[in-house]
């Protein structure tokens, strides 16, 4: 299908500069936040837990599930939905289970920002802060994947360039998180949740003209479906990532293990009191089933309204311009971008904040020829962290520039080397007291290492079946390098000494 033209064009356009006007402002307004690492990092205690929790789950859908899982489910079809259920079943409650516990274990560390700091307290382990800031550099690709979908989104419906949306994206993004640091992040994408939860339940909705059947309207899809592909109606797909139970089970695995993602779990650490962890967790609930959900069975409903789509990533964009109106048409394609916006604030934000509060932080007392006053070494941080924006924003246009052949596989890949290399360390810090810092840090090489090395040398071909068991493989690692140093360290020490 040709790119939009005339009317719908310029009100694209036009919604478009207002609400990057509108971010930009929102980035203004939280520079007075940012002044500090920790107000830079988490903004704690100036967001509404339930403006936090929309923009967790706006943080956790990002143009994967706008984009390249729908993307998946018009190639697949409904074996994708497996997906779906772990995106909000298995990774909700997951949530439930960490994030309390996290949070009370960050105030008793002294109010950490980030997860870095948070690992690097819990084992008293310097060297494993800085390690999981290293490892955090793999979410650059991760806003690869962010860039690209933004940009085919650009290139789809506005005929803009590739290149061009890429830069437009990179810029925005940029500009509004060097201004105001989380609190810009919070709530920006907090609104876009909440935009983006709308954009996914009129998507359903246009099911009832664009499909029919009315009650019956996914019996009707379901039947269009199996009269295109019989496979597509499989609980199993025909090749891809969804093609056994094997595959099933390591994906709900993953989605279990996603909230552990950096720029994720550092939302609990915006929450200031305990009491708010409860609305904090059900708005995340709430927003991150409607837009998990709803988009994949837009992707299933393009493959029966635009069948022979040169690019499977485009099945979306392609889908609301054929179902809606010019004007609805308009501000879905901006809640789409604003999807993917989402995420990359997110992640800039928790890179730049690891290089700031993990790195710079960290390393910069040992190689100073003379000792740096707290305040002093807290405010160069801020400026670390804000002056890495335009870095990693170069290095990853730069990347984004070789377009990749599916933007869910890349962005899946990335966040799935870093759970492999942290999951184990979460996990055992809060269940067993014999775990520490020599097995948190041989782990996570281990888990790391052995992802990359499943998936670059195809040992592993599928992407979550290689992060299941290097995960696997790591858990086995941290206990028996955390027993064999018992002797050394003491596992609970950090605890031991903040209770005192």
């Amino acid at each position: 299908m040709e790119s939009v033209t005339g009317t719908l064009f310029w009100t694209i356009i036009i919604i478009l500069v207002a609400y990057f006007g509108v971010v930009v402002w929102i980035g203004q307004k939280g520079n007075q936040f940012s002044k500090s690492m920790t107000g830079f990092a988490t903004a704690r205690g100036k967001v509404n837990p339930l403006v936090v929790g929309a923009s967790f789950a706006a943080s956790y859908s990002s143009a994967n599930l706008f984009i390249g899982v729908p993307g998946l489910a018009y190639q697949y079809g409904t074996s994708v939905l497996w997906y779906t259920l772990g995106c909000f079943g298995v990774s909700w409650i997951a949530l439930l289970l960490f994030a309390k516990t996290f949070w009370r274990y960050g105030k008793k560390f002294g109010g950490v920002s980030t997860l870095p700091e948070w690992l690097g307290r819990r084992y008293n382990s310097k060297a494993l802060q800085v390690l999981v800031t290293l490892l955090i550099l793999f979410n650059v690709y991760y806003i690869v994947g962010q860039n690209v979908g933004l940009a085919t989104i650009f290139e789809t419906v506005l005929n803009i360039p590739y290149t061009w949306g890429i830069i437009i994206g990179v810029v925005i993004t940029i500009v509004y998180i060097g201004l105001g640091g989380a609190f810009a992040q919070l709530v920006t994408d907090g609104l876009q949740g909440v935009l983006m939860a709308i954009t996914s339940v009129l998507v359903l909705v246009s099911l009832l003209w664009t499909i029919g059947g009315g009650f019956n309207v996914f019996g009707q899809l379901s039947n269009k479906l199996e009269a295109i592909d019989p496979s597509l109606i499989g609980a199993l797909s025909n090749g891809g990532p969804y093609n056994s139970t094997v595959a099933i089970v390591a994906v709900q695995f993953l989605l279990f293990s996603f909230v552990l993602m950096p720029h994720l779990l550092n939302k609990v650490l915006s929450v200031e009191k305990e009491e708010d962890l409860a609305p904090f967790t059900l708005s995340a609930g709430v927003v991150l089933f409607l837009i998990s959900t709803l988009m994949v069975i837009g992707g299933l409903a393009a493959r029966v309204v635009a069948p022979n789509l040169a690019s499977v990533d485009s099945a979306i964009p392609v889908y609301v311009l054929e179902a809606f109106p010019p004007f609805v048409a308009a501000i879905i394609v901006v809640g789409i971008i604003s999807a993917i916006l989402s995420s990359t604030d997110s992640l800039y934000l928790g890179i730049t904040s690891s290089i700031g509060n993990d790195f710079y932080k960290v390393l910069a007392p040992i190689f100073s020829k003379k000792q740096l006053a707290a305040d002093v070494l807290d405010k160069n941080a801020v400026r670390v962290a804000k002056g890495s924006l335009v870095f990693v924003g170069i290095a990853t246009l730069y990347v984004s520039l070789d377009r990749p052949d599916s933007l869910a596989v890349l962005i899946q890949f990335s966040f799935s080397a870093i759970i492999s290399g942290i999951i184990a360390p979460i996990t055992l810090g809060y269940l067993w007291n014999k775990s520490n810092g020599p097995g948190a840090i041989a782990s996570l090489i281990t888990g790391t290492a052995l992802y990359v090395l499943f998936t670059s040398q195809n040992i592993i071909e599928n992407i979550f079946i290689a992060m299941f068991f290097a995960s696997l493989i790591a858990f086995v690692v941290m206990g028996v390098v955390s027993l064999l140093t018992q002797k050394q360290t003491v596992a609970n020490d950090q605890v031991l000494t903040i209770n005192k």
